[in-house]
C-alpha cells in the first residue's frame, strides 16, 4: 500500500536504550543491525543514543559496521548538560567514520531541551552547522513563541508525548495547539515515547507483568492530525483524529486516507511527512505488528 509506506518511511527512530524497553547497548545494536538489513528498513529511522553513550557504542558496533559495510548507519545523538563536551565527542566520532568516502556511521541529528527562546538562542550558537537540532519543548503553556524561535533558528522542534507513568502524557489539546503551531510556522517536529502502538487506546505503560495502564496516543493519529491540520481542518477537528480510538473511522486505500469527509491525497500525505519527521520508539517492531493487525501492511517482521 503505498499510502502507508510514504506515511511511515524512515519514520520509526529506534530508541531501544531508553524505557520502556532500557535495553543494554549490545542487545539494542544487535537490533538495529538486523532492522537496518531487513525487509522494514525502509521505516526505520535514526539510532537514538545518549551523546555521553558513544565510546560504548563504537566498542559494541564496529564489528556490525564491517559486517555490514554497505548499511550507513543514521545516528541521532542526545546532548546533555555539557553541551561542548558532547559535541566534542560526537565530532570525533563523525571524524572517525563519517568523514570517508564509505562512511559506516553518521551523527547527523542532535536532541536537547530548551523551555525559552533566550536558551533556544544560546543552545544554537554552540551548535556546528552540520548538525540538524531537535529542540524539546514545553508544552502545557502556549508554545508558539518557542516553536517561532525554533524556525529563526533553522531548528526543529520536538515534543514528548508520553512516557512510563500517566502523567507524563500531555493532553490532547496541548499537543493538537502544538502541531497546529509547528504547521502554521512550518518547523518540521518530531515526536518521542509513548507512541509504540498505531491507534489511540489504553495500554500498558511498561513492559512489567503487573505494570499500570494508561491511554496513549496512537503513532497514526499524531501523523494523520499533522497531515489533516496543513490541509486545513480545525483544531477541534484535529483533536478528535488524535483521539480518534476506531480504526473504522479511517478509510485506507491505495493512494489516500480519509476521516470525516476529509481526505489526505498521496501528495498531502508526503508534504505532512515534512513536517512531522520521525517519531521515537523503543520498540521498532511493535509498531509494524500492529499495522499488520490493522492489515495495512503484510507480515514482514517478526518481534525481536
Amino acid at each position: 500500500m503505498r499510502v502507508i509506506e510514504t506515511l511511515l518511511r524512515a519514520s520509526i527512530d529506534y530508541a531501544g536504550l531508553f524505557p520502556p524497553a532500557a535495553l543494554d547497548m549490545a542487545t539494542s545494536v544487535g537490533n538495529y543491525s538486523r532492522y537496518i538489513a531487513g525487509p522494514s528498513a525502509w521505516a526505520l529511522g535514526r539510532f537514538i543514543l545518549p551523546a555521553a553513550l558513544l565510546p560504548e557504542f563504537e566498542t559494541v558496533a564496529t564489528p556490525w559496521f564491517s559486517s555490514s559495510p554497505t548499511q550507513l548507519w543514521r545516528l541521532a545523538a542526545l546532548i546533555g548538560s555539557d553541551v561542548a563536551a558532547d559535541i566534542e565527542l560526537i565530532s570525533g566520532f563523525n571524524r572517525k567514520y563519517g568523514g570517508r568516502s564509505e562512511a559506516q556511521a553518521l551523527i547527523d541529528t542532535v536532541e536537547l531541551r530548551a523551555t525559552s527562546a533566550s536558551a533556544i538562542q544560546g543552545t544554537m550558537v554552540q551548535l556546528p552547522p552540520n548538525l540538524q537540532a531537535y529542540l524539546e519543548i514545553p508544552i502545557e503553556e502556549n508554545p508558539a513563541e518557542l516553536i517561532v524561535a525554533i524556525g529563526q533558528s533553522g531548528a526543529r522542534a520536538k515534543v514528548r508525548t508520553g512516557g512510563t507513568t500517566s502523567d507524563a502524557f500531555p493532553g490532547a489539546k496541548p499537543l493538537v495547539r502544538f502541531i497546529q503551531h509547528c504547521v502554521a510556522a512550518k518547523v518540521p517536529f518530531k515526536a518521542t515515547a509513548g507512541l509504540h502502538h498505531a491507534l489511540r487506546a489504553e495500554y500498558r505503560l511498561t513492559y512489567a507483568p503487573d505494570s499500570n495502564t494508561g491511554y496513549m496516543f496512537g503513532f497514526l493519529n499524531l501523523l494523520l492530525a499533522t497531515g489533516l491540520l496543513r490541509c486545513g481542518c480545525t483544531l477541534v477537528e484535529a483533536e478528535r483524529v488524535l483521539t480518534e480510538s476506531s480504526f473504522q473511522a479511517f478509510d485506507f486505500s491505495d493512494d489516500k486516507i480519509s476521516w470525516q469527509g476529509h481526505t489526505l491525497t498521496l501528495s498531502d500525505v508526503a508534504e505532512s511527512r515534512k513536517l512531522m519527521m520521525s517519531f521515537g520508539s523503543c520498540s521498532f517492531t511493535e509498531p509494524l505488528d500492529d499495522l499488520v493487525a490493522l492489515r495495512l501492511l503484510e507480515p514482514r517482521v517478526q518481534p525481536a
